[in-house]
């Protein structure tokens, strides 16, 4: 009775610590990868149609006034340049390149939401 006991004491400790890391790793199952059950296309992620609707179109024009603006407030003296479109994660987003006041070439991302970043450090353009 006593090694009964004793053994089924040791499996329950056993199921304990695997529940425990089950719950850690977030649930995820086998075959779900890293990334969990939406990067892989199982039931958990957004549906195409929810992520057209989620994604804004940006425009070149929208997307050269955002980078101005934020010229202004962040890189006095600066201008808009050149808007040039790529294709981002979530639809188009723009590289914006900047003109100081001494030739200084400057370069922003406007992702398709609206949010700019700026990419790289300040140059001069070759030639």
């Amino acid at each position: 009775m006593r090694r009964l006991l004793s053994v089924l004491s040791a499996a329950g400790m056993i199921l304990l610590v695997a529940g425990v890391a089950f719950a850690q790793m977030g649930g995820r199952g086998m075959g779900s990868g890293a990334m969990g059950s939406g990067m892989m296309g199982g039931g958990m992620g957004r549906s195409g149609q929810a992520d057209e609707q989620a994604t804004p179109q940006m425009t070149q024009e929208r997307a050269g006034e955002l980078a101005q603006q934020y010229a202004e407030q962040h890189l006095k003296g600066y201008t808009v340049e050149r808007v040039l479109p790529f294709a981002g994660t979530r639809g188009t987003a723009y590289s914006v390149e900047l003109k100081g006041p001494h030739g200084q070439v400057r370069t922003l991302h406007v992702n398709p939401w609206g949010d700019v970043v700026p990419f790289g450090a300040s140059g001069r353009r070759p030639g």
